[in-house]
């Protein structure tokens, strides 16, 4: 770590006059975890490290290996938005170390790191930009929405309305851009929209916004959930992924020659994202719960396809505008807000890189509605379908070399048992549908 930057982070603390720096990681499953020290301990902590036992994190160490320490990055040094009892408080992002030096394989940070190298050693950088749904709700124990409204609505009655500018205001101060807040399609579902940038600070700035959205709801005794499908027969929430690979400072995915505006390199890289999207299911939507979103009816992707505006394929190519090479890019629909940023965009990652190296042609795009189509005519068009539930998606990712790869082995198999584990608790549960369906029958 350059002297002068730990300089200038130890600088502004003291100039805050903060008393306490919030270091935060997060586990394979992707839950955010925290622990908290003096401004005392601020110079040691960014030389040496804080130790912890990783045997007790989702993921990390076995306990025979359990010492690890919490290194924390600098360049994410942020000031809590919100005071605790009337103090500023300070967050910084850590990378996960062993105490012996190195990265710690099994750091969901360090994994997307190493997969941003591979793409590096390409002469790529990789540019993510979120669009993240979530449901307001009364409380977090019966999903009773806040309003009826639907997509754009604008209501004197919604007090979401004020929930979503406190939470912009909030990200600003965290230093996190947002392109623009609205109302979704589902009744008290909202959409706050993170603007593009560099892979690895977004995967921090994803769970810097799951944060503060839950933060600002609670503050107003409102809960916020980014669970895939809260409510029966209304939208899932997604995590719409907008992504593109910048070589030598120019948008890769850019061809001004193409009648689409489509360089080579992005259709190999959809192409990539068409071939492995069943396998990488399980990371990108890694609950029992995801795959009550993944159904027909609700514009949320079902069929592997792509399209220049079709809403309906899994990877959409939204429409170029002149002057704007930059934002070239292609949408991966499929992903839900409840994922694990650093592990979903490592395999996405993975997966578009595997179709540029291996020069992988990129089918005809689908003009017509996907859902409308007979089985025989998606079958014709070689149009496949995304795993019905998390059984079957663990069964295409556990025989998946591309994300064992990806992820590295010990997250890979880690990851498995637990979603194999998950699923045995599901399927042996006896749920309300089963009661109310065939009690009063059987």
């Amino acid at each position: 770590m350059p002297d002068q930057l730990k300089h200038d982070v130890i600088k502004t603390i003291k100039d805050q006059k903060i008393e306490f720096i919030h270091l935060w990681f997060t586990d394979v499953l992707g839950f955010l975890k925290s622990f908290t020290i003096d401004v005392e301990e601020l110079e040691l902590a960014m030389t040496e490290g804080m130790g912890f036992d990783g045997s007790s994190i989702q993921g990390f160490a076995r306990i025979q290996e359990s010492d690890m320490i919490a290194l924390p990055d600098p360049t994410t040094l942020q000031i809590l938005p919100w005071r605790q009892k009337g103090a500023l408080v300070a967050t910084m992002f850590c990378d996960i170390v062993r105490p012996e030096g190195g990265y710690y394989d099994a750091d969901p940070r360090y994994v997307l790191r190493r997969n941003l190298e591979r793409a590096r050693a390409l002469g790529f950088d990789f540019f993510i930009g979120p669009e993240l749904e979530y449901y307001y709700l009364k409380s977090d124990t019966e999903p009773e929405v806040l309003d009826h409204a639907t997509y754009f609505d604008q209501t004197t009655r919604d007090l979401a309305v004020d929930l979503r500018k406190d939470t912009v205001r909030a990200l600003k101060r965290f230093g996190i851009q947002v392109e623009y807040s609205h109302h979704e399609v589902g009744p008290s579902q909202h959409e706050i929209d993170l603007r593009y940038c560099e892979a690895l600070k977004m995967a921090d700035n994803v769970m810097t916004y799951r944060v503060v959205v839950k933060e600002i709801a609670q503050e107003n005794g409102v809960y916020a959930t980014f669970m895939p499908k809260p409510l029966y027969g209304e939208a899932g929430s997604g995590m719409h992924v907008h992504q593109s690979l910048f070589k030598d400072g120019r948008n890769a995915f850019h061809d001004a020659d193409d009648p689409h505006h489509l360089s080579a390199t992005a259709k190999s890289y959809i192409a990539g994202i068409l071939a492995h999207a069943r396998e990488i299911c399980a990371v990108t939507n890694q609950w029992v719960n995801s795959y009550k979103r993944l159904v027909s009816g609700y514009e949320a992707p079902v069929y592997i396809c792509w399209a220049h505006r079709n809403r309906s394929a899994l990877v959409r190519v939204p429409m170029y505008k002149p002057g704007k090479e930059n934002a070239t890019r292609i949408e991966l629909r499929s992903p839900d807000p409840a994922c694990n940023p650093y592990l979903a965009f490592s395999v996405m990652l993975a997966a578009g890189l595997d179709g540029i190296e291996k020069g992988l042609t990129l089918p005809a795009d689908v003009v017509d509605d996907v859902y409308e189509m007979s089985e025989e005519r998606r079958a014709e068009l070689g149009i496949g379908q995304l795993p019905e539930d998390l059984y079957e998606a663990i069964r295409e990712m556990e025989k998946s070399d591309l994300v064992r790869q990806a992820l590295g082995d010990q997250v890979f198999e880690w990851f498995l048992r637990n979603k194999k584990a998950e699923w045995n608790s599901y399927r042996t549960r006896v749920t309300p549908f089963e009661l109310d369906e065939y009690l009063p029958l059987l």
